[in-house]
C-alpha cells in the first residue's frame, strides 16, 4: 500500500479509501465485516462513509465492526452530514443545528467518542459559510471531529470558505471529495485548481463511473451497470467505451482495473475513493495500485474519452 499526506495536514491516508455505500443496502453486513477486515490487512488506513448511507445502516454495520474488532484507533474515520435523516423540518443541510444533530447521530451509529475527518455531503447555498465554520470549530473544540472536508463543493464555494476562514483562528477546508473518472472530468476545470492553490486533498469517488468502466456493461445482470439508468447513461459513451475495452484488451488487462490504475496515477489525486460491493472489486482496487500505465498508454486512454480536459476557461474559451 502506497501512503499520502491528507492535504496540508500531518496525517497519512492509504492512496485507496474504503467507500463504504453499498454496505447495508447491497453487501449483507457479514460480508461488509469480511471487507474491512481484508482492507485493513492490506494496509488500507481510511474508512469513509457517511450518515445517509443506508438511512444510518451503513454507519451502524461499522460501529458494529469497531465493536467486535477494536480496530477502531487503525483508522481514519470520515463520515458525512448535510442528507435528510428525518421527517421534522430542519433534518437536512449544514445549518449549526443540523450539523451538530447529525454529528452526535452518527458518533452513537459508528460507536465510537470522535470523528476524523467530517463532511459536508453537499454544497448548501442556505447558510453562510460562517455558521458551518462556527459549528464545526466547536465540534472540534469538544474532540468530537478533528478535520473538516467537503464534498461535491464547486471550485468557488472551495474558495470562498477558505478565504473567509482566514479571519477565523481556523485550519478550514483539508479535503474535497468529487465524482472524477475517464467519463467525468468537469473537476479539472475549476474543483481541482482551487484544491490545489488551497492545499487541499482532492479525494475522488466513483472511479468506474458506477461499473461504467468495468466493462461489458451490456451483459451486466448485478449491480449498479445492470440498472436501466446506467444503460442508458452509458449510451452517450458507447462508442468511447468500445474503444475503451479495445485498447484495455490490447494491453491484456482487465478494464476495471485500467480505470482505476489512471485515477491512481493522476498527479491531481491525492488519494482514491473505492467503493466496493463484493470482495472481488475491493481486490481489483489493490491491484490496479501495483499495475502501471506507460506514459504513452496514459495519453491513449485520456484522449479516448471526449470531455472537458485542463483548467477553465482555457478547456473550452479561445
Amino acid at each position: 500500500m502506497e501512503y499520502v499526506k491528507l492535504g496540508r495536514t500531518g496525517i497519512q491516508t492509504s492512496k485507496i479509501i474504503l467507500g463504504t455505500m453499498n454496505f447495508g443496502p447491497h453487501t449483507s453486513e457479514e460480508k461488509s465485516f469480511r471487507i474491512m477486515d481484508y482492507a485493513l490487512d492490506a494496509g488500507i488506513n481510511h474508512f469513509d462513509t457517511a450518515n445517509v448511507y443506508g438511512e444510518g445502516i451503513t454507519e451502524e454495520i461499522i460501529g458494529n465492526w469497531f465493536k467486535l474488532s477494536g480496530k477502531r484507533h487503525k483508522l481514519i474515520l470520515a463520515t458525512k452530514c448535510n442528507g435528510d435523516m428525518g421527517d421534522q423540518i430542519g433534518q437536512g443541510g449544514v445549518n449549526a443545528l443540523n450539523i451538530r444533530r447529525s454529528c452526535e447521530a452518527s458518533l452513537k451509529r459508528l460507536k465510537t467518542d470522535y470523528i476524523d475527518l467530517y463532511i459536508m455531503h453537499h454544497i448548501d447555498r442556505s447558510v453562510q459559510p460562517e455558521e458551518w465554520m462556527q459549528a464545526m470549530e466547536q465540534l472540534v473544540r469538544e474532540g468530537k471531529i478533528l478535520y473538516v472536508g467537503s464534498s461535491n463543493f464547486s471550485g468557488w464555494s472551495i474558495a470562498q470558505a477558505m478565504e473567509r476562514q482566514k479571519n477565523r483562528d481556523y485550519l478550514g477546508l483539508v479535503s474535497e471529495q468529487h465524482s472524477y473518472n475517464l467519463t467525468t472530468r468537469e473537476a479539472e476545470l475549476e474543483v481541482i485548481p482551487a484544491c490545489e492553490e488551497y492545499s487541499l486533498a482532492f479525494t475522488p469517488y466513483g472511479p468506474l463511473s458506477g461499473g461504467m468502466l468495468a466493462g461489458r456493461l451490456a451483459d451486466a445482470k448485478e449491480g449498479r451497470r445492470s440498472m436501466d439508468w446506467m444503460k442508458n447513461h452509458s449510451k452517450n459513451f458507447i462508442d468511447s467505451m468500445r474503444e475503451y475495452e479495445a485498447f484495455c484488451a490490447k494491453i491484456g488487462q482487465d478494464p476495471a482495473i485500467v480505470g482505476q490504475s489512471w485515477m491512481l496515477q493522476n498527479p491531481h489525486v491525492t488519494a482514491m475513493i473505492s467503493g466496493p460491493r463484493t470482495m472481488k472489486q475491493l481486490k481489483d482496487a489493490i491491484t490496479s495500485l501495483d499495475f502501471k500505465l506507460s506514459a504513452e498508454q496514459l495519453l491513449e486512454v485520456d484522449d479516448i474519452f471526449a470531455t472537458p480536459k485542463g483548467e477553465a476557461p482555457e478547456s473550452y474559451a479561445w
